[in-house]
């Protein structure tokens, strides 16, 4: 297992780091509340809310799909950042709930936006954000120029209306950021880590190359998401409670030093488990989930977006972003808020 440490001095002044030039995120008009699911599940209204944290969830309608949304925070982001898609580098895409088997997610965000260079999609279920953020850090180190990195996720597209236990925590949004070159990186110490013997926790078993889509696969309801709510709550916690504590550790701090800590909106146990086995204060705590639910990977950049809207997070900050996913896989980030100054690119 490995920690990200900070460059050398002589590695500092020749490597260019990220900075967040802009934000935004979009969700979708359609809302699930928790009457509609208590209806149908014989369930009440608190036995929801004191379970999950969740009241309301945002949900895709005709025409709406994972890059749709996409686009829209995308474009929110550029507007913030005072970019346009000509000036963009390369477009990452971070989702679980991909906009179909081929091409990438990213090809059909960039044809609605037309941004200039590459793109890919990253592929770390609900920590795909953070992951992404990670690599667009190593992409800026060898070119460089404005990176847009959007997380998006139609989760209620992938839940059997049937299903209980996912029904009442999933929703669908998108968040984006634009990231340009600093003198000194923002991102300063992460972590991350893959426990591939938890698979079996949470999976959509149909579709790709092990089990190949057919009329059996269908009608046996295997597209459809399955959860193991004790396991990924264990692994959840646990992962990422090692994870906190190996980046402060990296940084040379304790939980009194970081000033917010934005997770995966998961859950609300999930969380709350998370910050008192961290020993991360509650008044630090960044979240939405009441409003939104489990939204996959757009549930740091939507959270992220609205607290910077809020002036909740301030120029010296110190912002641990925390994530995890099926797979399992999980990540951490510090980033300090406004660190460096900004460097000229060549488009």
């Amino acid at each position: 297992m490995w920690s990200a440490r900070l460059p050398t001095m002589a590695e500092a002044t020749t490597v260019p780091g990220i900075r967040i030039a802009g934000w935004g995120h979009h969700v979708p008009a359609g809302t699930l509340v928790n009457a509609e699911l208590s209806n149908r599940f014989g369930i009440d209204d608190d036995w929801i809310v004191q379970r999950t944290g969740i009241r309301e969830r945002r949900v895709v309608g005709a025409g709406e799909t994972t890059a749709s949304l996409a686009a829209e925070a995308g474009r929110a982001a550029l507007a913030s950042a005072g970019l346009g898609p000509d000036q963009i580098s390369h477009l990452i895409v971070a989702s679980g709930t991909p906009e179909q088997p081929s091409p990438a997610t990213s090809a059909f965000v960039q044809r609605e936006l037309g941004t200039a260079g590459g793109a890919h999609d990253v592929g770390a279920e609900c920590a795909s954000f953070a992951y992404g953020l990670v690599v667009a850090a190593g992409l800026m180190a060898i070119d460089p120029r404005p990176i847009l990195l959007i997380g998006a996720d139609t989760r209620s597209r992938c839940v059997n209306p049937e299903d209980r236990d996912l029904s009442v925590l999933m929703g669908d949004g998108a968040g984006a950021v634009v990231l340009t070159p600093s003198s000194r990186s923002w991102l300063r110490h992460w972590d991350t880590g893959c426990d591939g013997s938890k698979v079996e926790s949470l999976k959509i078993t149909a579709g790709g190359s092990r089990l190949p889509t057919s009329t059996d696969t269908v009608r046996d309801n295997l597209h459809f998401a399955k959860i193991k709510g004790n396991e990924i709550y264990l692994n959840a916690v646990r992962f990422t409670v090692g994870s906190v504590r190996r980046t402060l550790d990296s940084a040379g701090l304790d939980v009194d030093g970081i000033d917010h800590l934005l997770p995966h909106q998961a859950n609300i146990r999930i969380i709350e488990s998370i910050m008192e086995h961290a020993g991360v204060p509650q008044d630090r705590l960044i979240t939405n989930i009441e409003r939104y639910g489990n939204t996959g990977a757009a549930s740091i950049p939507i959270a992220l977006s609205e607290a910077l809207a809020a002036g909740r997070i301030e120029p010296g900050d110190k912002l641990l972003l925390a994530a995890f996913g099926a797979g399992m896989v999980w990540v951490t980030a510090l980033l300090e808020w406004g660190a460096g100054e900004p460097m000229e690119w060549q488009s």
